[in-house]
């Protein structure tokens, strides 16, 4: 497992999060709901890992909301800090640009 992501869901298991206005701009564009995100972090899936961004480590995920439909998050640390875990975007992933497991990007 992704370093970056065990550290960003013990922090919300600590309930220790902050929300980019970015991520709270595209959840609010794609009906995405920030306890979907919370309630499923435990099956969330890596995608993508970025520990050397130069912002700080952040980790591309892979949720899915309480209807099932994939949702694809980047959750993050600002660099030097060890909290709080930063939700940067979440997203519903276009199916023409993705695998149809959402986990790979289409060549």
């Amino acid at each position: 497992m992704s370093e970056t992501f065990r550290q960003n869901r013990e922090l919300v298991r600590a309930d220790s999060i902050r929300v980019s206005r970015h991520a709270f701009r595209r959840m609010g564009q794609q009906n995405i709901v920030s306890d979907d995100l919370l309630s499923s972090i435990e099956s969330a899936l890596v995608v993508e890992d970025y520990p050397d961004y130069f912002v700080g480590p952040s980790v591309l995920v892979l949720h899915f909301d309480r209807e099932q439909r994939p949702i694809h998050a980047v959750w993050g640390l600002e660099k030097g800090t060890q909290g709080p875990a930063v939700l940067v975007t979440a997203y519903r992933p276009d199916p023409s640009l993705w695998s149809d497991d959402f986990r790979s990007r289409r060549s």
